[in-house]
């Protein structure tokens, strides 16, 4: 099938003179396809939108044009921006950075994951963060350079050696499906193909199965037959994460999280009267920082602290309420000197509290509706620039079990898509990709079939989720399967306390098939299993 759409297309361009120009397209199509297992029917519906890209291909200014000859354009162009920084607070030369973006023009509605890379060219410099956005923006190339120029310089960047430090360097990787050479800029950015550091976050922004067709003409930009894909693996690829110099972040606080190192353990700490597993048992603040204390002695990495219930059928309480319960634990909670290295996150699913919490020392805040159920979280999680933990759910805790909301034909598909859809949002409302965490919400909106099948698949739920962002799929993913009723209900156990057992073979489930975060009431035993899990994983990642 391949060989023969290639030899037509051959065939029905090559009097265009453009067929050097879209091989690429059909090549990088049918690769993906084949990495997809698509069917014939698939591959001739992507074969046909091919052709139409490549006749839009020929009446567009698609060929090489000089920048004296380019004016402002009169729709928005889709562009890709690489960041860098090495010196200075680099996560704020980030933040600001996308601030100022924004406020130029620059619509930004997709990120790259956040990479910390060794210096090229010139090596005697501290270590680089690097990322790439994709948005769209009314300025013309110029003067989107020129901003650009005027942002590095407002957050402190001056001339220079060339590869040396900066505290911002700001790229045009890819601007609409234009080429463009002049003294003063290139497009595409002349050396992305050598560079990792670049390619790595500028994959991100594409999605295995794209059917875009600006991502069709940015890859036939590539000398490669399998556009940017190819590239990329051409440096290494995924196998060079981890080594070379090149790995994934995520900043919570001053500090950059590498979560492929070990799983990491969050303590559940409930203050609420009403949980399924130990209601009532922590709600006042002494037990509360006592708990805090034995879930950090026994190596907790992360403290969760939750003051409302989201169990089938919970009274959901107001903002208000939930800080009544939360605040005073929480206050007393910063005062022991045992979280001074540990994280804190809090459960809730109220802008308000989140605000509140992060505002006295909470690192990291935990939705479990992704977003949904109190919209203006999203933007004040961005606001913050605290790490986000999204879950699929569907409705709320008090229908999320009935009927329509338990319907799936594909529980691992679905899932996948909805959080992309939660993700999407979230990147739109200004919380970057490499601040998201993902959680496939064990127990919430699911039967006991359904958590079955998504512990059992984790990693056809990063592939289902790369088909449409390849940044989210690198997301680092948790699951929370502890004391949960399902496993009561296989194990015949209707007392949650005694689930330990069973939950720790749900976690090594899931840290086998790829979380890197288990969410647990028992830390001491759940540590123990993820200790031989990730031993069995560094085991066969040698073998």
């Amino acid at each position: 099938m391949r060989s023969s759409c290639v030899l037509e297309s051959r065939t029905l361009f090559c009097h265009m003179g453009i067929f050097d120009r879209i091989h690429p397209i059909f090549t990088l199509r049918f690769t993906q396809l084949q990495h997809l297992n698509a069917s014939t029917e698939s591959k001739s519906r992507i074969f046909s939108r091919c052709l139409s890209q490549c006749r839009l291909m020929q009446q567009s200014s698609y060929s090489s044009v000089s920048m004296s000859s380019v004016q402002a354009p009169s729709l928005n162009q889709e562009v890709v921006i690489a960041l860098g920084s090495n010196v200075g607070d680099r996560i704020k030369n980030f933040n600001e950075a996308l601030q100022l973006m924004k406020k130029s023009g620059i619509q930004i509605s997709r990120h790259g994951c956040l990479y910390e890379s060794e210096p090229a060219y010139v090596t005697d410099q501290p270590r680089f963060l690097n990322s790439a956005v994709r948005g769209t923006t009314g300025l013309g190339p110029v003067e989107l350079l020129k901003v650009l120029k005027q942002i590095e310089k407002q957050l402190g960047r001056t001339d220079g050696i060339r590869y040396g430090p900066r505290p911002i360097d700001l790229d045009i990787i890819f601007y609409g499906s234009h080429k463009f050479e002049s003294d003063i800029l290139t497009i595409p950015h002349e050396r992305i193909w050598e560079r990792p550091f670049v390619l790595a976050p500028l994959i991100d922004l594409l999605g295995m199965a794209s059917s875009d067709d600006t991502e069709s003409i940015w890859n036939s930009f590539s000398s490669c037959n399998g556009g940017l894909f190819e590239a990329w693996q051409k440096v290494g690829g995924e196998t060079s994460i981890g080594r070379e110099g090149l790995r994934r972040v995520l900043p919570i606080g001053s500090q950059l999280w590498d979560w492929s190192k070990k799983t990491h353990i969050m303590g559940i700490l409930n203050l609420t009267p009403d949980s399924f597993s130990d209601g009532g048992k922590f709600h006042e603040v002494a037990s509360a920082v006592s708990h805090t204390k034995k879930l950090i002695l026994e190596g907790a990495d992360i403290v969760d602290i939750g003051a409302q219930s989201t169990r089938p059928f919970a009274r959901r309480l107001s903002a208000g309420e939930e800080l009544q319960r939360l605040v005073p634990v929480l206050d007393a909670i910063m005062q022991i000197p045992e979280v001074e290295s540990k994280l804190l996150s809090v459960d809730t699913f109220y802008a308000e509290v989140a605000y509140e919490a992060v505002k006295r020392g909470v690192h990291i805040v935990n939705d479990v509706s992704g977003g949904q159920l109190d919209p203006d979280i999203l933007t004040v999680v961005g606001e913050l620039e605290v790490p986000f933990i999204m879950m699929h759910m569907r409705g709320d805790p008090c229908t999320m079990q009935r009927e329509g909301n338990l319907h799936y034909e594909d529980v691992c598909e679905q899932v996948a898509s909805e959080l992309c859809a939660r993700v999407s949002e979230a990147e739109l409302s200004g919380i970057p990709l490499w601040r998201i965490i993902l959680d496939p919400g064990i127990g919430f909106a699911k039967t006991t079939e359904h958590n079955l099948e998504i512990l059992m698949n984790l990693p056809s739920i990063r592939k289902e989720i790369a088909k449409r962002s390849l940044a989210a799929s690198h997301a680092p993913l948790l699951v929370g399967p502890s004391r949960k009723r399902f496993l009561g209900d296989i194990c015949g156990k209707a007392n949650a306390a005694e689930r330990d057992p069973a939950t720790i073979a749900a976690t090594s489930a899931g840290i086998l098939g790829g979380s890197n975060i288990v969410r647990v009431h028992n830390v001491k035993d759940n540590l123990d299993a993820a200790k031989i899990c990730d031993a069995l994983l560094r085991r066969k990642n040698i073998t």
